[in-house]
């Protein structure tokens, strides 16, 4: 599916690019070579292959829980700059007035 000069043109004003002939020539032959690629790829049959999202097997990459003992809220506080009533402080960030 060859492009036109003026097509490689008017793709070039869309992307706001500057192209020299010599770089429109070049990019219609590019362009032109993808579409053929992409129209190939259109005729291949795959009326027996069932829709995916994906190729790859589905499997879990998480590891399992492992439930273990929290930190006391001491320890937790113990190298807070400022603590408030089992609470971390900190600086306001929004000025709610």
């Amino acid at each position: 599916m060859p492009l036109t000069i003026s097509e490689v043109e008017h793709i070039a004003e869309l992307a706001k690019l500057s192209l020299t002939d010599a770089e429109t020539a070049l990019y219609r032959d590019q362009l032109s070579a993808i579409l053929d690629y992409a129209a190939a790829i259109q005729r291949v049959d795959t009326s027996a292959i069932p829709p995916t999202a994906t190729v790859l097997p589905l499997r879990n990459v998480l590891r399992a829980d492992h439930v273990t003992p929290a930190m006391s809220q001491e320890d937790v506080l113990a190298n807070a700059p400022d603590a408030v009533e089992g609470c971390f402080r900190v600086k306001t960030i929004l000025d709610a007035g």
